[in-house]
């Protein structure tokens, strides 16, 4: 038998996103990618930016198509239209017929709002009436255009507490599940004896200077501890140089240092006393999965949604609260493995790409 006819004979998965920009949802795209992969499918990734902030997995197939050439069309909405009719255009020529087309965060869900194609799926990153401040009561003009949006395919949320948040916000228009962001358990491992950090004895956080993340609440936590170990915050945003100021003002500039963004944290994750989150909302909480892996103990807020999914009640803490978050910082520093918790296999990129297929095939 010709092997190379065989492998043309591949069903196809297409994964859409807007850029692989270092973000939590393009890391997912590119795991979940390889999850498909292990399972002997022919994975594809389509873009419409072409920032890559990744190390692209050279097991999938990507695919650039400019989105700017539309931005010359007035409204966004009559402009998702008709980029629409070019993807799907593109989609079936360069591609063909993917047994499953998987959308992920509300560029590319808007504008496949609009595709012709069959069998595409939503994923539901976050908590969206939380990140987008909309009241799940009322219908003001953001809810009715995001319902109007994830009405059209089915929605796979990465949570149980954004599935909640989705239903609740949204009502029952249309098929919805609760799936797991998929955790690359060799491959983190692998990546995590790259280097070994200059910092010891360290506590780390790891996420975008965002308004979800709550940086402002860590620093000052920190503030009131002993700061026995010192604190490392590895990402960008936009809320970086208001942080960075707090740390000034607090008298905190020998105890907390900025990383950057680092294309491969888990070095610095796996060489930590301990992982700290201070959010007050998530989709799924990467990078607890992320730092269990790497059995490094983890605390965080009991935020929505994720963090009470994946650790134990005794590593949860109040949202927000400056003074209970210190005193389990102070407890976590004087014993960090109190606050370990075990990885759960069921989080392995095969597993969790095949928890997809069952729920497409589910609601056919």
């Amino acid at each position: 038998m010709n092997i190379d006819f065989v492998e043309k004979q591949k069903s196809k998965i297409l994964l859409v996103i807007n850029s692989l920009k270092g973000g939590g949802a393009e890391r997912v795209v590119l795991t979940l990618g390889q999850g498909f992969h292990d399972l002997g499918y022919e994975v594809h990734v389509l873009t419409f930016k072409p920032q890559i902030e990744f190390s692209l997995n050279p097991n999938l197939n990507y695919h650039l198509l400019k989105f700017k050439n539309f931005k010359l069309i007035p409204k966004l909405d009559r402009r998702d239209r008709v980029f629409a009719y070019v993807v799907d255009r593109y989609i079936s020529k360069k591609i063909g017929k993917p047994e499953l087309i998987i959308s992920n965060l509300d560029r590319a869900d808007s504008i496949l709002s609009y595709s012709r194609l069959p069998n595409i799926t939503y994923v539901i990153h976050n908590t969206l009436s939380l990140l987008y401040g909309f009241n799940k009561n009322d219908n003001n003009e953001k809810k009715i255009k995001f319902s109007k949006i994830y009405s059209k395919h089915p929605c796979i949320c990465v949570s149980q507490g954004a599935e909640k948040d989705f239903i609740e916000s949204f009502g029952q228009i249309t098929p919805t599940t609760a799936v797991h962001n998929p955790i690359d358990k060799e491959s983190i491992q692998k990546q995590a004896d790259v280097f070994v950090p200059e910092y010891q004895n360290y506590i780390i956080h790891v996420g975008s200077f965002k308004e979800a993340k709550r940086h402002d609440v860590l620093v000052k936590a920190y503030a009131k501890t002993d700061r026995s170990m010192p604190l490392l915050l590895l990402g960008q945003g936009k809320y970086k140089n208001e942080i960075e100021q707090l740390v000034v003002d607090l008298g905190l500039e020998d105890k907390v240092v900025f990383l950057g963004f680092q294309e491969n944290p888990f070095p610095y994750i796996k060489h930590a006393q301990l992982k700290v989150l201070t959010s007050d909302w998530e989709g799924f909480a990467l990078v607890i999965a992320e730092a269990l892996v790497l059995d490094t103990p983890v605390i965080s807020t009991n935020c929505p949604s994720g963090p009470s999914e994946l650790l134990p009640q005794k590593n949860l803490m109040p949202m927000g609260d400056v003074d209970a978050i210190a005193d389990k910082l102070s407890q976590a520093m004087e014993n960090p493995k109190q606050f370990q918790a075990p990885f759960d296999e069921a989080l392995l990129p095969a597993k969790i790409a095949e928890k997809y297929l069952h729920f497409v095939q589910s609601i056919k």
